[in-house]
């Protein structure tokens, strides 16, 4: 094998073409598109508690079942295919939100006053609940998610396609972020789930009711999850009760990439390594995929251990 030929094998191993790149980016921004509805979830919660909710990525599984078992109702009841997906999407944002509510109540409020070690340890107990309880209520075995829309590819030229589920994907996406952005910037809950992350002692001085705020922090938080959930499953195209394991903690190391408490930083975070993920897929480092997602977190708790958006506080003794 010639020099020529040897530099062309590598460079088309580890440098895919033109139109393979393109693809593998789009498929990128629909995955990291999910990691950061998850990630929200994250950084909303420790925004206000400053504390990781393990059982965040099993809330997503939660959420996938409901669409499940959701699905044949709704495409009964109504007739569109995106009407009823778009149904199955609220039924179990819903359900998650629901499940999220109970989740603080009982398990985390009251350790509210406690070490943060012992909520801590309490979340991985409630994802250990959820997750094996899955098994039980579900069966272990895989189950196929339904097709809720029909077969849809938009060609873009240069052989790169566009699915129906990576639009959809980015669609919900794109609306979940600005109506968030917008109930944290312009609606009275947002200014009290601001003030609380800022000082807790000084918004309850304020009037603010931190039990409410708290509670439809973990129903927002919740809803994300139970949306990503539908849209993971309908990408994947199967669940199962241990399915949100890896994109919980991967969503996690998105969380951490962007700032851990940063909602906007969230986003990016899980853009970035969606996309990470998904051009390394379309090379020879493919079998890696999932050691370089964490070893990004060790990169950036190393390098930058506040996040790209994230401001370094001084810990107060």
């Amino acid at each position: 094998m010639g020099l020529k030929t040897l530099f062309g094998y590598l460079w088309n191993v580890y440098f895919p073409p033109v139109h393979e790149f393109l693809q593998q980016l789009i498929n990128g921004v629909s995955l990291g598109a999910i990691y950061a509805l998850i990630a929200l979830g994250y950084s909303m919660v420790y925004g206000v508690l400053k504390f990781i909710n393990f059982a965040h990525g099993d809330v997503l599984m939660v959420g996938a079942f409901a669409g499940f078992y959701a699905a044949p109702v709704m495409q009964h009841i109504f007739a569109g295919p995106w009407a009823a997906t778009a149904a199955v999407l609220i039924w179990s944002m819903l359900v998650c939100a629901i499940l999220g509510v109970v989740i603080e109540r009982l398990a985390y409020r009251p350790l509210r006053e406690q070490p943060k070690l012992a909520v801590l340890i309490t979340s991985i107990g409630v994802s250990l609940l959820l997750s094996y309880g899955g098994q039980i209520l579900f069966g272990v075995n895989q189950k196929a998610f339904p097709d809720l829309l029909p077969p849809l590819r938009v060609n873009l030229g240069v052989g790169v396609t566009v699915s129906g589920n990576h639009l959809l994907v980015m669609a919900v996406t794109l609306i979940l972020l600005i109506g968030l952005r917008e109930t944290v910037l312009r609606t009275r809950f947002g200014l009290a789930l601001r003030a609380l992350s800022q000082n807790r002692d000084a918004a309850a001085l304020m009037g603010v009711n931190s039990n409410v705020v708290i509670s439809l922090t973990f129903a927002v938080g919740s809803a994300l999850a139970g949306a990503a959930g539908v849209l993971y499953a309908m990408n994947i195209h199967s669940i199962e009760p241990l399915m949100g394991t890896l994109p919980g903690i991967k969503a996690f190391v998105a969380a951490v990439l962007g700032g851990i408490g940063s909602l906007p930083g969230a986003a990016l975070g899980g853009l970035l390594l969606g996309l990470t993920e998904c051009l390394l897929g379309g090379s020879a480092l493919s079998s890696y995929r999932d050691a370089i997602a964490f070893g990004i977190l060790i990169l950036i708790l190393l390098v930058r251990p506040s996040g790209l958006f994230g401001s370094a506080a001084a810990e107060k003794v």
